[in-house]
């Protein structure tokens, strides 16, 4: 399957990318730390996004399939960003949250499913990507 994104370059280091199939827009800005307005998203931020939200949409999945519902569950990515020689990402740590008890057999199931999305299977292998789980109590 191939999904066309166009991206046009709008001037003072902003972008607009549009999702072919629904028309979306989605805007990006240089950081402040890198000659940008830091008005939304930057390129790298959008990774972390892409992390974050491929992480939960996996998991969302794997629940369906057992019949468990973890609306309300979320992540917090942390994206660090180094120089060494170049600018790049360097760790991506996150937190996932979910407000329901999970059985721990389909907490593994679940994690499984965060641990092995296309954007983690993705990411270069020098990025540092720990994921730590926060369950609900029974």
């Amino acid at each position: 399957m191939s999904i066309e994104i166009s991206v046009i370059y709008e001037g003072d280091l902003r972008t607009r990318a549009e999702h072919g199939p629904s028309g979306e827009d989605l805007l990006t800005d240089a950081p402040i730390d890198n000659r940008g307005r830091g008005e939304t998203f930057s390129p790298t931020d959008l990774v972390a996004t892409g992390l974050g939200t491929c992480m939960l949409t996996l998991m969302g999945i794997a629940a369906r399939e057992r019949d468990l519902d973890i609306t309300g569950s979320t992540v917090t990515v942390t994206k660090i960003m180094v120089a060494d020689p170049h600018r790049r990402i360097a760790a991506l740590p996150s937190t996932i949250r979910v407000p329901i008890f999970v059985l721990v057999e389909h907490q593994r199931v679940l994690e499984h499913a965060a641990r092995n999305c296309p954007v983690q299977n993705s990411l270069d292998p020098r990025i540092e990507r720990e994921v730590t789980f926060e369950w609900a109590p029974a």
